[in-house]
Protein backbone atom coordinates (compact mmCIF):
# COMPACT_ATOMS: atom_id res chain seq x y z
CA UNK A 1 0.00 0.00 0.00
CA UNK A 2 1.34 3.52 -1.13
CA UNK A 3 0.43 6.79 -0.69
CA UNK A 4 -1.42 7.85 -4.35
CA UNK A 5 -2.72 11.54 -5.59
CA UNK A 6 -5.97 12.72 -3.55
CA UNK A 7 -8.49 11.04 -5.94
CA UNK A 8 -6.68 7.60 -5.97
CA UNK A 9 -5.70 7.19 -8.97
CA UNK A 10 -1.99 8.55 -9.21
CA UNK A 11 1.08 6.46 -9.51
CA UNK A 12 2.24 4.88 -6.49
CA UNK A 13 4.25 7.18 -4.00
CA UNK A 14 6.11 6.79 -0.54
CA UNK A 15 5.15 4.89 1.55
CA UNK A 16 1.23 5.76 3.10
CA UNK A 17 1.09 3.94 6.44
CA UNK A 18 4.03 4.94 9.22
CA UNK A 19 4.76 3.53 12.37
CA UNK A 20 6.62 5.64 14.54
CA UNK A 21 8.13 4.27 17.85
CA UNK A 22 8.36 6.83 20.76
CA UNK A 23 5.89 8.86 18.71
CA UNK A 24 4.56 10.80 22.47
CA UNK A 25 8.53 11.98 22.83
CA UNK A 26 9.59 15.05 21.66
CA UNK A 27 10.94 14.62 18.08
CA UNK A 28 8.61 11.72 17.67
CA UNK A 29 5.36 14.01 18.60
CA UNK A 30 6.62 16.36 16.17
CA UNK A 31 7.09 13.76 13.74
CA UNK A 32 3.92 12.34 14.18
CA UNK A 33 2.23 15.87 13.05
CA UNK A 34 4.93 16.68 9.65
CA UNK A 35 3.68 13.06 8.46
CA UNK A 36 -0.36 13.66 9.54
CA UNK A 37 0.40 17.18 7.55
CA UNK A 38 1.52 15.24 4.44
CA UNK A 39 -1.00 12.97 4.10
CA UNK A 40 0.38 9.84 5.91
CA UNK A 41 -1.74 7.62 8.14
CA UNK A 42 0.21 7.37 11.63
CA UNK A 43 0.63 4.47 14.03
CA UNK A 44 2.32 5.04 17.46
CA UNK A 45 3.87 2.64 19.53
CA UNK A 46 4.83 4.39 22.87
CA UNK A 47 5.72 3.28 26.70
CA UNK A 48 5.35 6.72 28.21
CA UNK A 49 8.74 6.44 30.43
CA UNK A 50 9.61 9.90 29.50
CA UNK A 51 6.71 11.16 27.93
CA UNK A 52 2.82 11.19 28.08
CA UNK A 53 -0.19 10.32 25.79
CA UNK A 54 -1.51 13.71 26.65
CA UNK A 55 0.62 14.80 23.40
CA UNK A 56 -1.74 13.15 21.40
CA UNK A 57 -5.12 15.88 21.32
CA UNK A 58 -2.52 18.23 20.99
CA UNK A 59 -0.81 16.32 17.78
CA UNK A 60 -4.53 16.05 16.06
CA UNK A 61 -5.42 19.63 16.81
CA UNK A 62 -2.61 20.95 15.05
CA UNK A 63 -2.91 18.14 12.14
CA UNK A 64 -6.81 18.59 11.74
CA UNK A 65 -6.64 14.62 11.62
CA UNK A 66 -6.78 12.03 13.86
CA UNK A 67 -3.48 9.87 14.51
CA UNK A 68 -4.75 6.16 13.14
CA UNK A 69 -4.18 4.18 16.51
CA UNK A 70 -1.77 4.53 19.32
CA UNK A 71 -0.29 1.54 21.21
CA UNK A 72 0.75 1.47 25.14
CA UNK A 73 4.07 -0.99 24.67
CA UNK A 74 7.37 -1.41 25.19
CA UNK A 75 8.87 -2.51 21.82
CA UNK A 76 10.87 -5.50 23.41
CA UNK A 77 7.68 -6.78 23.63
CA UNK A 78 7.39 -8.93 20.38
CA UNK A 79 4.40 -10.39 20.90
CA UNK A 80 2.79 -6.87 22.33
CA UNK A 81 4.45 -5.47 18.78
CA UNK A 82 3.36 -7.93 16.29
CA UNK A 83 -0.40 -7.85 17.53
CA UNK A 84 -0.06 -4.05 16.22
CA UNK A 85 1.49 -5.64 12.70
CA UNK A 86 -1.00 -7.80 12.18
CA UNK A 87 -3.92 -5.10 13.29
CA UNK A 88 -1.94 -2.37 10.43
CA UNK A 89 -1.00 -2.84 7.17
CA UNK A 90 2.43 -0.64 7.92
CA UNK A 91 4.78 0.11 5.02
CA UNK A 92 7.69 1.78 6.82
CA UNK A 93 9.01 2.76 10.07
CA UNK A 94 10.31 5.68 11.91
CA UNK A 95 12.34 4.38 15.15
CA UNK A 96 12.55 7.10 17.57
CA UNK A 97 12.22 4.93 20.26
CA UNK A 98 14.60 4.35 23.27
CA UNK A 99 16.93 6.29 26.31
CA UNK A 100 19.37 9.12 25.03
CA UNK A 101 20.91 10.90 27.98
CA UNK A 102 24.58 10.10 27.61
CA UNK A 103 25.56 10.80 30.99
CA UNK A 104 22.37 8.60 32.52
CA UNK A 105 24.16 5.85 30.49
CA UNK A 106 27.18 5.77 32.28
CA UNK A 107 25.66 5.30 35.47
CA UNK A 108 22.77 2.55 33.85
CA UNK A 109 25.16 0.66 31.17
CA UNK A 110 22.61 -1.99 30.89
CA UNK A 111 19.30 -0.71 30.93
CA UNK A 112 20.84 1.38 28.21
CA UNK A 113 21.82 -1.45 26.03
CA UNK A 114 19.17 -3.49 26.72
CA UNK A 115 16.43 -0.80 25.70
CA UNK A 116 18.52 1.11 22.77
CA UNK A 117 19.79 -2.30 21.63
CA UNK A 118 17.49 -4.83 22.26
CA UNK A 119 14.51 -2.81 21.34
CA UNK A 120 15.97 -2.33 17.77
CA UNK A 121 16.40 -6.00 17.12
CA UNK A 122 13.13 -6.67 18.65
CA UNK A 123 11.35 -4.64 16.30
CA UNK A 124 13.93 -5.66 13.45
CA UNK A 125 12.76 -9.18 14.15
CA UNK A 126 9.07 -8.05 13.98
CA UNK A 127 9.38 -6.16 11.32
CA UNK A 128 11.03 -8.96 9.46
CA UNK A 129 8.38 -11.31 10.25
CA UNK A 130 5.61 -9.10 8.85
CA UNK A 131 7.32 -8.13 5.48
CA UNK A 132 8.08 -4.52 6.37
CA UNK A 133 11.25 -3.89 5.26
CA UNK A 134 11.50 0.14 5.05
CA UNK A 135 13.00 2.26 8.43
CA UNK A 136 14.05 5.64 9.17
CA UNK A 137 16.28 5.17 12.30
CA UNK A 138 17.04 8.11 14.70
CA UNK A 139 20.77 7.75 15.77
CA UNK A 140 22.98 10.69 17.17
CA UNK A 141 25.77 13.05 16.63
CA UNK A 142 27.21 11.45 20.25
CA UNK A 143 28.10 8.40 17.86
CA UNK A 144 31.30 10.49 16.87
CA UNK A 145 32.54 10.75 20.40
CA UNK A 146 35.41 13.08 21.16
CA UNK A 147 36.29 13.81 17.47
CA UNK A 148 37.82 17.37 18.05
CA UNK A 149 36.71 20.52 16.40
CA UNK A 150 35.05 21.23 13.27
CA UNK A 151 32.51 20.01 11.18
CA UNK A 152 32.35 15.94 11.03
CA UNK A 153 31.12 14.57 8.61
CA UNK A 154 29.47 10.89 7.97
CA UNK A 155 32.80 9.18 7.12
CA UNK A 156 34.33 10.27 11.11
CA UNK A 157 35.15 6.94 12.44
CA UNK A 158 33.11 6.42 15.34
CA UNK A 159 34.31 7.24 18.80
CA UNK A 160 31.37 6.71 21.76
CA UNK A 161 31.94 8.41 25.08
CA UNK A 162 29.32 7.12 27.11
CA UNK A 163 27.22 3.72 26.43
CA UNK A 164 24.04 5.77 24.99
CA UNK A 165 26.48 6.83 22.46
CA UNK A 166 27.91 2.99 21.89
CA UNK A 167 24.62 1.57 22.04
CA UNK A 168 23.93 4.01 18.63
CA UNK A 169 27.04 2.88 17.08
CA UNK A 170 26.15 -1.15 17.89
CA UNK A 171 22.41 -0.19 16.16
CA UNK A 172 23.93 1.42 13.12
CA UNK A 173 26.38 -1.59 12.44
CA UNK A 174 23.47 -4.41 12.71
CA UNK A 175 21.58 -2.47 10.31
CA UNK A 176 24.26 -2.10 8.23
CA UNK A 177 24.72 -5.75 8.55
CA UNK A 178 20.83 -6.88 7.74
CA UNK A 179 21.24 -4.47 4.72
CA UNK A 180 23.96 -6.74 3.62
CA UNK A 181 22.52 -9.88 4.37
CA UNK A 182 18.95 -9.42 3.19
CA UNK A 183 18.85 -6.80 -0.31
CA UNK A 184 14.78 -6.10 0.32
CA UNK A 185 15.88 -3.84 3.24
CA UNK A 186 16.06 0.22 2.92
CA UNK A 187 17.44 2.28 5.99
CA UNK A 188 18.32 5.36 5.99
CA UNK A 189 20.05 6.66 9.30
CA UNK A 190 19.95 10.29 10.60
CA UNK A 191 22.49 10.93 13.17
CA UNK A 192 20.76 14.14 14.99
CA UNK A 193 22.78 16.89 16.02
CA UNK A 194 20.74 18.95 18.85
CA UNK A 195 17.25 18.90 18.36
CA UNK A 196 15.50 22.13 20.06
CA UNK A 197 12.89 24.16 19.81
CA UNK A 198 9.41 23.44 19.44
CA UNK A 199 5.97 23.77 17.19
CA UNK A 200 4.79 27.38 16.42
CA UNK A 201 1.26 26.64 17.20
CA UNK A 202 2.84 26.89 21.31
CA UNK A 203 0.90 23.17 21.73
CA UNK A 204 3.95 21.02 21.26
CA UNK A 205 7.38 21.52 22.68
CA UNK A 206 9.47 19.32 25.12
CA UNK A 207 8.47 18.69 28.73
CA UNK A 208 10.85 16.26 30.16
CA UNK A 209 10.30 14.61 33.21
CA UNK A 210 12.48 15.35 36.75
CA UNK A 211 15.58 17.52 35.88
CA UNK A 212 15.65 18.66 31.99
CA UNK A 213 18.97 16.65 30.52
CA UNK A 214 18.98 18.88 27.50
CA UNK A 215 19.87 22.33 27.70
CA UNK A 216 17.19 24.52 26.24
CA UNK A 217 14.32 23.07 28.03
CA UNK A 218 16.51 23.29 31.35
CA UNK A 219 16.86 27.21 30.17
CA UNK A 220 13.25 27.70 29.37
CA UNK A 221 12.28 25.97 32.93
CA UNK A 222 14.41 29.01 34.82
CA UNK A 223 13.68 31.21 32.52
CA UNK A 224 9.59 30.41 33.75
CA UNK A 225 10.85 30.10 37.59
CA UNK A 226 10.15 26.26 37.67
CA UNK A 227 13.86 26.36 38.56
CA UNK A 228 16.56 28.85 39.78
CA UNK A 229 19.25 28.59 37.83
CA UNK A 230 20.89 26.73 34.94
CA UNK A 231 23.45 24.43 35.83
CA UNK A 232 25.73 24.50 33.10
CA UNK A 233 27.96 21.38 33.10
CA UNK A 234 31.89 21.96 32.52
CA UNK A 235 33.57 25.84 31.82
CA UNK A 236 36.97 24.32 31.26
CA UNK A 237 36.41 22.73 27.46
CA UNK A 238 38.95 23.51 25.11
CA UNK A 239 36.51 26.13 23.20
CA UNK A 240 36.26 29.69 23.01
CA UNK A 241 33.87 30.31 26.40
CA UNK A 242 34.95 27.01 28.25
CA UNK A 243 31.26 25.72 27.37
CA UNK A 244 30.49 23.07 25.46
CA UNK A 245 30.07 23.37 21.62
CA UNK A 246 27.21 21.71 19.91
CA UNK A 247 25.31 22.10 16.59
CA UNK A 248 21.28 22.98 17.31
CA UNK A 249 18.66 22.21 15.07
CA UNK A 250 15.13 23.23 14.90
CA UNK A 251 13.26 20.13 15.82
CA UNK A 252 10.68 21.17 12.80
CA UNK A 253 13.50 20.81 10.36
CA UNK A 254 14.12 17.81 12.42
CA UNK A 255 11.15 15.85 11.41
CA UNK A 256 10.79 17.95 8.01
CA UNK A 257 13.81 16.06 7.20
CA UNK A 258 12.31 12.66 8.26
CA UNK A 259 9.47 12.95 5.93
CA UNK A 260 11.55 14.04 2.87
CA UNK A 261 13.36 10.54 3.77
CA UNK A 262 10.32 8.66 3.42
CA UNK A 263 10.45 9.95 -0.07
CA UNK A 264 14.13 8.52 -0.71
CA UNK A 265 12.77 5.20 0.57
CA UNK A 266 12.64 4.28 -3.35
CA UNK A 267 16.49 5.76 -4.05
CA UNK A 268 17.51 2.13 -3.76
CA UNK A 269 18.02 -0.47 -0.94
CA UNK A 270 20.74 -0.69 1.57
CA UNK A 271 21.19 1.75 4.37
CA UNK A 272 22.68 5.32 3.92
CA UNK A 273 23.42 7.39 6.82
CA UNK A 274 22.57 11.52 6.73
CA UNK A 275 23.93 13.82 9.36
CA UNK A 276 21.15 16.34 10.72
CA UNK A 277 22.66 19.61 12.00
CA UNK A 278 22.92 23.80 10.65
CA UNK A 279 26.64 23.25 10.36
CA UNK A 280 27.76 25.83 13.28
CA UNK A 281 27.80 25.50 16.91
CA UNK A 282 27.21 27.47 19.61
CA UNK A 283 28.15 26.83 23.29
CA UNK A 284 26.04 26.91 25.77
CA UNK A 285 26.53 30.23 26.75
CA UNK A 286 25.54 31.32 23.17
CA UNK A 287 22.29 29.78 23.90
CA UNK A 288 22.06 31.29 27.24
CA UNK A 289 22.55 34.47 25.69
CA UNK A 290 19.71 34.08 22.79
CA UNK A 291 17.28 32.51 24.77
CA UNK A 292 17.47 35.50 27.57
CA UNK A 293 16.86 37.79 24.18
CA UNK A 294 13.79 35.62 23.65
CA UNK A 295 12.54 35.99 26.79
CA UNK A 296 13.52 39.31 27.54
CA UNK A 297 15.34 38.46 30.86
CA UNK A 298 18.89 37.01 31.97
CA UNK A 299 18.90 33.66 33.14
CA UNK A 300 20.77 33.09 35.62
CA UNK A 301 23.27 30.08 36.03
CA UNK A 302 26.52 28.49 37.96
CA UNK A 303 29.35 26.46 36.57
CA UNK A 304 28.99 22.88 37.87
CA UNK A 305 31.88 20.57 37.01
CA UNK A 306 31.62 18.31 33.85
CA UNK A 307 28.65 15.21 33.29
CA UNK A 308 30.19 12.10 32.53
CA UNK A 309 29.88 11.31 28.74
CA UNK A 310 29.87 14.95 27.49
CA UNK A 311 32.30 16.10 25.43
CA UNK A 312 33.73 19.31 23.52
CA UNK A 313 32.32 20.09 20.74
CA UNK A 314 30.24 18.62 18.00
CA UNK A 315 29.08 20.64 15.03
CA UNK A 316 27.82 18.76 11.57
CA UNK A 317 28.83 18.76 8.14
CA UNK A 318 25.22 18.13 6.57
CA UNK A 319 26.52 18.83 2.99
CA UNK A 320 25.50 14.94 2.42
CA UNK A 321 21.78 15.45 2.67
CA UNK A 322 21.80 18.92 0.57
CA UNK A 323 23.53 17.12 -2.08
CA UNK A 324 21.33 14.09 -1.97
CA UNK A 325 18.21 15.20 -1.72
CA UNK A 326 18.57 19.04 -1.98
CA UNK A 327 17.53 19.39 1.89
CA UNK A 328 19.03 22.00 4.18
CA UNK A 329 17.11 23.47 7.79
CA UNK A 330 15.68 27.10 7.65
CA UNK A 331 15.07 27.51 11.25
CA UNK A 332 17.99 29.25 13.45
CA UNK A 333 18.83 29.39 16.98
CA UNK A 334 16.88 32.81 16.92
CA UNK A 335 14.09 30.39 16.15
CA UNK A 336 14.51 27.56 18.19
CA UNK A 337 14.54 29.90 21.52
CA UNK A 338 11.74 31.60 20.32
CA UNK A 339 9.46 28.64 19.72
CA UNK A 340 11.18 26.99 23.33
CA UNK A 341 9.75 30.00 24.85
CA UNK A 342 6.66 30.47 23.90
CA UNK A 343 5.92 26.96 24.22
CA UNK A 344 7.34 27.01 28.07
CA UNK A 345 5.70 30.38 28.83
CA UNK A 346 2.04 29.38 27.54
CA UNK A 347 2.62 25.94 29.29
CA UNK A 348 4.81 27.00 32.06
CA UNK A 349 3.81 23.13 33.80
CA UNK A 350 4.42 21.39 30.71
CA UNK A 351 1.63 19.36 29.07
CA UNK A 352 0.12 18.77 32.66
CA UNK A 353 -0.76 22.89 33.34
CA UNK A 354 -0.66 24.32 30.08
CA UNK A 355 -2.71 27.54 30.42
CA UNK A 356 -5.35 29.18 27.75
CA UNK A 357 -4.43 29.54 24.40
CA UNK A 358 -4.62 33.28 23.54
CA UNK A 359 -6.46 34.55 20.76
CA UNK A 360 -4.05 35.58 18.60
CA UNK A 361 -2.98 33.88 14.71
CA UNK A 362 0.21 31.87 14.47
Amino acid sequence: MTRRDLDGTGPPGPPSTILVTGGAGFVGSHACVELLDHGYEVIVVDDYSNSTPQVFPRVERIAGRFVGAVYELDIRDRRALSAVFDRHAVDAVVHCAGLKVASASTVLPVEYYDANVGGTTALLRTMHEHGVHQLIYSSSCSVYGDAGPGPLGEDTPARPASPYAASKVLCEQILADICRRHSEYTVLCLRYFNPAGAHPSWLLGADPRGEPDDLMPYIAQVAVGRRPRLRVFGGDYPTRDGTAVRDYVHVMDTVEAHRVALDHLADGPGMRVYNLGVGRGSSVLDVVAAFSEACGRSVPYEIVPRRPGDVAELVADASAVARDWGWRPTRDLTDMCRDAWRFQRLNPHGYAGAVRRPNSKH
